[in-house]
């Protein structure tokens, strides 16, 4: 029996959860622990929602699904050497946002 999408939310919604508590520990252009950290949770994150359903993910347009996929894939296949910190950066403070609005709501509907 596979499982419930709902438990892949909750592993998006954690990572995003704990790459915010990593941000608050400092800047990760400036420092590889939490540049690596970050990119681990970004790949939990990237792998959890390619189990989401596709009828759930097209409720979301504005959220960069394939992309995000894309980014595992880098992630996986290129150890990483491609994504440096400013990219990084720009990933966290411009798209996790919304992936983490459209998240809780995707949950927050399956609730009602």
């Amino acid at each position: 029996m596979s499982k419930q999408w709902q438990v892949y939310t909750h592993h998006v919604v954690d990572s995003i959860e704990k790459i915010a508590c990593i941000q608050f520990r400092g800047d990760l252009a400036n420092d590889e622990v939490l540049h690596d950290a970050t990119l681990r949770n970004l790949q939990t994150m990237a792998e959890a929602t390619q189990r989401l359903p596709e009828h759930l993910k097209a409720q979301y347009p504005h959220i960069y699904w394939n992309e995000i996929s894309g980014f595992r894939n880098i992630f996986v296949h290129n150890d990483l050497g491609d994504i440096g910190p400013i990219t990084v950066s720009r990933v966290v403070h411009h798209h996790l946002p919304p992936l983490l609005e459209s998240v809780e709501e995707m949950l927050q509907l399956d609730s009602e």
